[in-house]
């Protein structure tokens, strides 16, 4: 009897070891992400401290190097006349444009091509042909189609948007294991019902991605395009500088752009992490 009841308390006690654990694991995970935000977020202000660092101490030449403090004057000045905004709100809004003209075409036609082997089977041969292309060596035809207007940089910025949603959106669907898609057709699903209840769920995380890296060329590429079609906006701003020799000017700009991307991926983790709970750490 007391052997057995020796064994009971030693089950007992293993099993809220167990419970314990299992209790404890997520908050553990909690502290771990905390942390990696917390490193995520101050990793740029220690950059720019060793930047001033290397300045005063004459390690970079503050004419082509300017140290941040300077860089950040110039960037109040720049805020307070208000001409900064002007250009981040120009160049914010043709970047969104043009990525919803090209991501949600990448979305439909990637899932469609994984869905439906015959779709990749035709597509996916133009595509090969098609993505190696530079898309700022297009940017003069595309010019001479649309015209100098605002219409050129939506599209160029749409055609670089629409080659990585379409990529990661097929290979989201690829990924799918075959069973659910079995499931889905021996309960009768229609092809728009399987694309809506398995393709899309499925290929979400993959489609996130995409839409992390297709943010990352649309800013990429208005900013080219600003450079040679445009009298406002970032990458006009930052040419401008150049030009007349600016060079702190120059940095605001570029610095601009950088938060404007860094920001903007918090924001994408965020979204992954909402929309995706079962993977963790949201999407890679």
């Amino acid at each position: 009897m007391s052997t057995q009841r020796a064994l009971t308390e030693r089950q007992a006690v293993s099993a809220d070891g167990v419970s314990g654990w299992i209790i404890a694991a997520p908050a553990h995970r909690t502290a771990s992400q905390t942390a990696e935000r917390l490193v995520s977020l101050f990793s740029p202000i220690l950059l720019l401290l060793l930047w001033e660092a290397l300045v005063r101490l004459g390690f970079l030449n503050a004419n082509f190097f300017p140290a941040p403090t300077g860089v950040v004057g110039t960037l109040w000045r720049l805020l307070s006349s208000g001409e900064l905004f002007g250009h981040v709100g120009i160049s914010l809004q043709r970047s969104l444009i043009g990525f919803v003209l090209g991501s949600l075409p990448g979305l439909v036609l990637g899932l469609s091509m994984g869905l439906f082997p015959l779709a990749r089977a035709a597509i996916w041969p133009m595509i090969g042909a098609l993505y190696p292309i530079p898309k700022i060596a297009i940017l003069p035809l595309v010019m001479l189609i649309f015209g100098l207007e605002e219409s050129s940089k939506w599209v160029i910025i749409a055609i670089g948007v629409f080659f990585p949603m379409l990529i990661n959106s097929m290979a989201g669907v690829l990924a799918i294991e075959k069973v659910y898609h079995d499931v889905g057709r021996n309960f009768g699903a229609n092809r728009l019902t399987r694309f809506l209840t398995i393709a899309l769920p499925g290929a979400l995380p993959l489609v996130l991605t995409g839409a992390r890296l297709a943010w990352g060329v649309a800013l990429l590429l208005v900013v080219a395009a600003e450079f040679v079609a445009a009298k406002s906006g970032l990458g006009y701003f930052i040419w401008h500088s150049w030009q007349i020799f600016s060079v702190e000017e120059m940095y605001v700009g570029i610095i601009t752009i950088s938060v404007i991307g860094y920001l903007s991926f918090l924001l994408l983790d965020e979204l992954g992490r909402l929309l995706v709970p079962w993977k963790p750490g949201g999407v890679s």
